[in-house]
This record gives structure tokens, C-alpha cells and sequence, in this order.
């Protein structure tokens, strides 16, 4: 039986069309060390690269 990892579930989004977009990274904490610029450069979703995206699609089988 194949099952999903929930670690994995609750850090991609899977679009319509089969694209994975996480969301960006370093923006949790130290935000007041960091530029405006850079903390609404990191507040989009960001697409996978195709080497990482295969390694998801493993961990998420019903996506």
C-alpha cells in the first residue's frame, strides 16, 4: 500500500496543471536583521526544480 508523507503534504502545493510550488524560505525568523526588500522578495510560492521534483512526486503518489 502506497501512503503520503505528511511531512511532504504540508509543505507543497500541487497545482492543477501537476506543478509543485513550495513556499519560499527564510522568512520565520531574524526579520528584523533582513531588508524590506528581501522579506517581500520571499513572500511568493516557488516552483521545484524537475531533480527535486521527481523526489516529491515519490513521497506524494495520490498528487
Amino acid at each position: 500500500m502506497l501512503k503520503t508523507r505528511s511531512a511532504v503534504k504540508k509543505r507543497v502545493k500541487v497545482t492543477w496543471s501537476g506543478k509543485l510550488l513550495i513556499s519560499h524560505w527564510s522568512k520565520r525568523h531574524l526579520l528584523s536583521d533582513k531588508s524590506k526588500k528581501a522579506k517581500n522578495r520571499n513572500k511568493y510560492w516557488v516552483m521545484l526544480d524537475w531533480v527535486e521534483k521527481k523526489k516529491v512526486k515519490e513521497q506524494l503518489p495520490f498528487a
